[in-house]
């Protein structure tokens, strides 16, 4: 891929992202802290050209210690995208346990923690269409990469942070197919495989 066609790739992605962030992460308040630092410009944003399960781990961890090596008024937080890798979810799911074990490899574990969100997150339990599993969806398989330490002040200061979980869902639901289609959320990069049988995920994110 030549400098130009990069670019413009990247920068789709990075578009693409930014819309689902403002429009459903901060727009439905999904999470109550996000608004403050993508104000303050302080989301780093990470288009990988990974397709390969061990070349997006290189990414990551090259991300986790940029981050941690970085001021935190500087970059408090990375979004790390991979439009051609792990396009299916259980294998997306699979590939968390690697990313947890190399926060562990690199001493970054409880320091830095990862979360996760996809095209296709999908509870346990539940059929593709049901609204709650869009609490996790993405345009993009993406890994957010945030400090716990900004995780933890951002707790203290919003008192009902354990509640979140169960108001997303309920903002998902009110919100319902024909809303969220309007939201006007898509990859425009990359494809999406067919959905696999679902096996149980990771336990929730934390806020």
């Amino acid at each position: 891929m030549n400098s130009v066609r990069y670019q413009n790739f990247e920068q789709t992605v990075a578009q693409d992202t930014r819309h689902w962030l403002e429009r459903v992460v901060i727009g439905l308040n999904l999470c109550p802290f996000a608004k403050a630092v993508h104000v303050k410009g302080q989301i780093h944003y990470v288009v990988s050209q990974a397709t390969e399960p061990h070349a997006l781990l290189a990414v990551l961890v090259s991300e986790l210690q940029a981050l941690q090596a970085c001021d935190p008024s500087v970059r408090d937080t990375t979004l790390l995208m991979a439009p051609h890798c792990l396009q299916n979810f259980l294998d997306f799911n699979d590939f968390l346990a690697q990313a947890d074990e190399a926060l562990v490899e690199l001493e970054l574990d409880g320091i830095l923690q990862i979360a996760s969100f996809h095209p296709r997150f999908q509870f346990a339990g539940t059929r593709p269409d049901v609204m709650g599993n869009f609490t996790n969806r993405s345009p993009y398989p993406t890994l957010h990469l945030l400090r716990e330490d900004s995780i933890e002040r951002a707790v203290d200061a919003f008192p009902d942070a354990e509640e979140i979980f169960g108001k997303n869902i309920e903002t998902l639901e009110k919100l319902g197919q024909p809303g969220w289609a309007a939201l006007g959320i898509e990859a425009r990069v990359g494809l999406v495989e067919p959905q696999k049988k679902v096996s149980k995920p990771r336990g929730k994110i934390k806020p």
